[in-house]
């Protein structure tokens, strides 16, 4: 039976909590640079941007560096507490209960975090973002994909405990998004050795 989202948060919230200094002191992969790099200029100077799966603040960071109004949020509490500490607004939220009013952000950027949404909760969480984008506002999904659909655990994960993973096709993932009622402004898949990264930017169209 596949799990639901609510079911899954506490135990993400745990090895989040466990790994957070761990994961605050990593590089990042030029690629994941240069998507970062990618979406931030599509970004009008003082955008309001929100970061959903924020971790230790890292992305956030450049953003607000790079002259954006940035507000962060992510799940675990010590994850947040390292946000803070950088200086950054941030919140103790998860994908379900993005607490904004509407249209709040210019942009969305969620980065490899969305693929800890099951499938059955995705259209949900989806629907969330689009409510706290301002019509014509971006949104930047990236997530690891798979040849396959496949959902729950992986095997030798370094966080305790293990960490719930949905990997979706590039069909499936595209399919989720225009599902939601967004336009596609770009999808690529990135090679990064023995598995890829999808990279998909989308717009909330403009009301009419």
């Amino acid at each position: 039976m596949t799990p639901r989202y609510d079911e899954v948060l506490g135990p993400l919230r745990e090895a989040y909590d466990a790994g957070a200094a761990r994961r605050d002191s990593l590089d990042k992969q030029p690629w994941k640079l240069a998507e970062r790099q990618a979406f931030g200029q599509r970004l009008a100077p003082g955008s309001r941007l929100l970061e959903i799966g924020a971790g230790t603040g890292q992305d956030s960071v450049y953003f607000h560096e790079a002259g954006l109004a940035v507000v962060a949020a992510d799940l675990s509490a010590a994850m947040v507490e390292r946000c803070r500490a950088k200086g950054l607004k941030a919140h103790v939220m998860d994908f379900l209960r993005l607490d904004f009013p509407a249209g709040s952000f210019d942009a969305v950027y969620a980065m490899n975090c969305l693929l800890h949404v099951p499938n059955h909760d995705l259209p949900a969480v989806l629907a969330a973002v689009r409510a706290i984008v301002r019509p014509g506002g971006l949104f930047f999904i990236g997530v690891y994909g798979g040849d396959e659909s496949a959902e729950g655990p992986i095997d030798g994960d370094e966080h305790v405990p293990p960490r719930f993973f949905s990997w979706r096709t590039n069909e499936q993932l595209l399919g989720f998004a225009t599902g939601a009622r967004f336009d596609v402004l770009d999808f690529h898949p990135v090679d990064v050795g023995g598995h890829w990264f999808q990279s998909l930017t989308l717009r909330r169209p403009d009301s009419h």
